[in-house]
């Protein structure tokens, strides 16, 4: 199994990857170790002082005036713990948790956080039995960090609620902690705090959006190329002197890849016999690498706030390394949130040409020749019709799921948290557009292969033949008679976001952008 080192500067996204996704190992560096206890050692002296150190030997939030004496810090970080666990709704994705646990502990090896080492190792402990506390839908407003996300998991360290062990049954956390062999911990000044106090939730979403989002945009630049053979336009605007003179590189890279997928084609070059010709095609084929390309910027934008995040200590108040323990604001996550917005704005624009590019499929008007809805017997059969109407139904919810939710923000803890970022909500938005994507993606190619098999006589691309090919081979159907689409669809969807489509093509075409 593959381990994954914390050091004190932060992690990569293909650990974070690693971690989440594949359950890698995880664990402590010695430079970590001794970051945490010489941090550790500053904690400790505060402690023994009179005066009050927020964190420390105070209250929380607008509770901060409160001195709390010796005897009550302990119960005061239990507290903040228990009470701050107040999450509600489904629970998030297995996944999602273990991104936010990883990600808190990155935050704490820094040495910045003033955990104690055993405190870190049993996080590390936690993550490698593959123990998952439980974490709701709704409970974080994207300041002060994700709060109530990171509580049930503080809480799961104490040996209370609820978590999910590694057969993926539910039982006490106390159970799950006692079955590895895993102690509780008992949290001293400022633990509590310091576990709770982070972007972690909606940075591990991003990191993980931008890996599903990469694979999508070559498929989506595959799915266009498939459509613009299917259609017979022109692979002429793809020609990379024209991409030049408006040097976007998402835009140029879009482009190439379509036209990689092209190379070859009997089908490009408005040929088709007894047509009226045709000076250029319709917006959604002649633009797509401009939209395409668009999004690919937003998504390298995105990647750098990640990058930025990840090598990032996210803590109030902080050790910093000349011993002074400082409050900052660095734990609002408006970064994170707007780009996490930007990212669904750009899949829901992709999704909607996409979709056009469907409909003009399916439309006997416009698809130069290919039958009324890629049906075999049009009038008997209804073809594609309802497949299209999914399509336009996961388009116009990409287009709600679009609106930012970094563009609100709500006062609480009596207006002392008077502006939070809301960038939970976007992630977990974001997540739900990406899976729309992935579907919408799906029709497009389960429209455009058939549409490639109806022009009889006219030879694919070679890696367009071999797109077709492998989805074939994995269980989609062709075109011929009606039949029960839903399964075919869900095959096309799979097919897609496990990557299938872009295996089937790079072979041919070397890799994609």
């Amino acid at each position: 199994m593959q381990t994954v080192v914390l050091g004190t500067s932060g992690t990569t996204p293909q650990d974070v990857i690693d971690v989440a996704r594949h359950g890698a190992r995880v664990e402590l560096s010695t430079e970590a170790v001794r970051a945490l206890s010489a941090a550790r050692d500053v904690i400790d002296a505060l402690a023994a002082k009179p005066e009050p150190v927020y964190g420390v030997s105070t209250g929380f939030g607008a509770l901060a005036t409160r001195h709390i004496s010796h005897e009550l810090r302990a119960q005061l970080q239990r507290n903040i713990v228990r009470s701050h666990a107040a999450g509600m709704g489904p629970r998030v994705e297995r996944e999602v948790v273990r991104a936010l646990m990883f990600l808190r502990l990155k935050t704490v090896a820094s040495g910045h956080t003033g955990v104690r080492p055993e405190v870190a190792q049993t996080m590390a402990d936690v993550l490698n039995a593959g123990i998952t506390p439980v974490v709701h839908e709704y409970g974080s407003l994207g300041c002060s960090g994700d709060l109530a996300p990171l509580s049930h998991c503080a809480l799961a360290l104490m040996g209370e609620g609820d978590a999910e062990g590694p057969d993926g049954e539910l039982k006490p956390a106390g159970e799950l902690l006692a079955a590895h062999g895993i102690a509780p911990v008992e949290l001293k000044e400022k633990e509590g705090l310091a576990l709770l106090n982070g972007t972690d939730g909606m940075l591990g979403m991003l990191v993980m959006a931008l890996a599903d989002l990469d694979t999508l945009y070559k498929s989506a630049d595959i799915t266009a190329a498939l459509s613009l053979e299917a259609l017979l336009g022109t692979e002429k605007v793809l020609e990379p002197e024209l991409h030049a003179i408006r040097p976007h590189p998402g835009q140029a890279a879009s482009a190439a890849n379509m036209l990689a997928v092209l190379k070859g084609s009997g089908l490009t070059g408005h040929a088709l016999a007894g047509e009226a010709p045709r000076v250029q095609d319709a917006y959604s084929v002649r633009c797509a690498p401009q939209v395409a390309g668009a999004g690919r910027d937003t998504m390298a934008h995105a990647r750098l706030v990640a990058e930025r995040e990840l090598a990032a200590a996210v803590d109030n108040p902080v050790v910093l390394a000349d011993g002074r323990v400082a409050s900052n604001g660095n734990f609002h996550g408006a970064p994170v949130a707007y780009v996490l917005d930007f990212l669904a704005i750009a899949a829901a624009d992709l999704g909607s040409i996409a979709e056009r590019r469907t409909d003009r499929l399916l439309d006997k008007n416009r698809s130069h020749g290919l039958p009324p809805f890629l049906a075999e017997d049009a009038g008997v059969d209804s073809g594609l019709m309802i497949a299209q109407y999914t399509q336009a139904a996961l388009v116009s919810e990409m287009k709600r799921l679009a609106v930012p939710a970094s563009a609100d923000s709500i006062p609480s803890s009596a207006m002392q948290e008077d502006h939070v970022s809301m960038g939970w909500s976007a992630a977990r938005k974001l997540r739900t557009a990406i899976g729309n994507l992935n579907r919408i993606i799906a029709v497009e190619l389960y429209a455009a292969t058939r549409g490639i098999e109806l022009r009889e006589g006219l030879t694919p691309a070679p890696a367009s033949q071999a797109a077709i090919d492998a989805l074939r081979a994995a269980g989609v159907e062709g075109p011929g008679p009606d039949r029960f689409l839903a399964p075919d669809l869900a095959a096309a969807d799979a097919f897609v976001g496990e990557g299938k489509l872009v295996a089937a093509v790079e072979p041919v075409t070397g890799p994609l952008a």
